[in-house]
């Protein structure tokens, strides 16, 4: 049974858009603003733009044997092996806990939006927590794949 969903997260993607219209035109409606002060304006809304890019989107795939989270355009990405899966189960995350890639008590996680998780033990004793908006789906076809 193959496994394959994208979560958005729509926060950053609104957020971004806010950003710009109030830092722009201070930047650039200022009569002695410096070229340099314009120039690091436009890298940092770059910069900005690549992190919400990557961290707005997450894909999760469970196939040949492997469960792959990833990002944005593919990086950063991880990638588990269901041999190496030793129970799974559903959690709910805290506000506390954020969105992006975070380290927790015993593991990682990764999350694009809401508080839902499915959250993968392995034989090392670590975890990694999946956040997502299917977590019933994503639980059932790991919990399949791990039965043996």
């Amino acid at each position: 049974m193959e496994y394959k969903h994208t979560q958005w997260g729509f926060i950053p993607i609104f957020v971004l858009p806010v950003v710009a219209v109030a830092v722009v035109p201070l930047v650039v409606g200022d009569e002695e603003t410096t070229t340099l002060v314009i120039a690091a304006t436009v890298a940092f809304m770059i910069a900005l733009l690549t992190v919400v890019l990557v961290f707005s989107r997450l894909e999760v795939t469970v196939s040949g044997g492997r469960i792959v989270a990833a990002f944005g355009f593919g990086r950063p990405r991880t990638v588990i092996e269901l041999g190496d899966v030793t129970a799974v189960r559903q959690e709910r995350n805290t506000w506390i806990q954020g969105w992006g890639t975070r380290k927790i008590s015993r593991g990682w996680m990764y999350n694009v939006w809401g508080l839902d998780a499915v959250e993968i033990e392995l034989s090392s004793g670590k975890v990694f927590r999946i956040g997502t908006n299917d977590p019933e789906n994503l639980l059932a076809v790991i919990a399949l794949q791990i039965v043996r």
